[in-house]
């Protein structure tokens, strides 16, 4: 395996997230701390401080108790941590329900951490916050299909984009999202023919998560991809790590050496 030399030099910024649509690949990915974001500087053009972090590193069953406080904490200590991605700030369960609201929390993102762009869950309900925020100068990625936020009032996660109705539906969510002026659009849980026709209905780039490889960009959860998230792992993950077996192996051997004496030997002590 060769080892990966970053290659991305100057700052991400909307304008070049919006530019790279049908030109090169997006790639995107979480992070929730200094530590990882920092190592995927320069790897990757976006990182998304995503609401999933309420299952994986607080243990909940859903991201719905996440709150803005939560987002805010952790989208700070990305920013410490990454500085040439374009950094978004997933806005949480009941933060944007009004416009009044969206704006409120979404200035409190700007002001309070260094996040250049939220992320919106919803289609054609949510196009007038989404233009509310972006006519005051905040930058809005959207985010259709499959939407976790909506996992109680759908009754589980269901895969979108099964007939043509849906897809239409979709299509319309997503020019919806556009015309309210989204910079870009996560398209989750749907069918790879309904994510390729999103795709080619819109000017803004789409960014897929368990929707094919026709959009114009992949997100994945780096705990889902590194393996250490074990909990459950969706069909769409590929885990290019086994992270938590890596890691239980290591601490087996600090264990060992210790209750052995054999951990610190003279080269470890002063």
């Amino acid at each position: 395996m060769s080892i990966h030399t970053p290659k991305i030099q100057k700052k991400v910024t909307v304008s070049t997230i919006k530019n790279m649509k049908g030109k090169e690949p997006i790639v995107m990915i979480t992070a929730y701390d200094a530590l990882f974001a920092k190592l995927f500087d320069g790897s990757v053009e976006i990182i998304l401080v995503g609401d999933s972090l309420n299952m994986s590193f607080s243990g909940k069953p859903d991201t719905l108790s996440a709150n803005m406080e939560l987002m805010l904490y952790h989208t700070r200590a990305v920013c410490n941590g990454a500085k040439l991605p374009l950094i978004v700030i997933d806005m949480p369960f009941g933060s944007y329900t009004s416009k009044e609201l969206a704006i409120k929390n979404s200035i409190r993102a700007y002001r309070e951490t260094d996040a250049q762009a939220v992320k919106i869950e919803g289609g054609k309900e949510r196009a007038e916050i989404i233009k509310t925020l972006t006519d005051s100068s905040v930058a809005v990625m959207g985010h259709i299909g499959l939407m976790p936020q909506f996992v109680r009032s759908e009754g589980g996660y269901k895969v979108r984009g099964k007939d043509e109705e849906d897809i239409q539906k979709l299509i319309e969510d997503a020019k919806a999202i556009e015309e309210a002026g989204a910079f870009a659009l996560v398209v989750e849980g749907v069918k790879p023919e309904a994510a390729k026709r999103i795709t080619e209905a819109v000017s803004i780039p789409t960014i897929g998560i368990g929707a094919g490889i026709h959009t114009d960009g992949q997100v994945l959860v780096w705990s889902d991809m590194f393996g250490f998230f074990e909990d459950f792992k969706p069909k769409f993950v590929k885990r290019y790590l086994n992270g938590a077996k890596l890691v239980r192996d290591a601490l087996g051997e600090y264990v060992d050496d210790v209750k052995n004496r054999r951990f610190p030997s003279s080269e470890y002590s002063y």
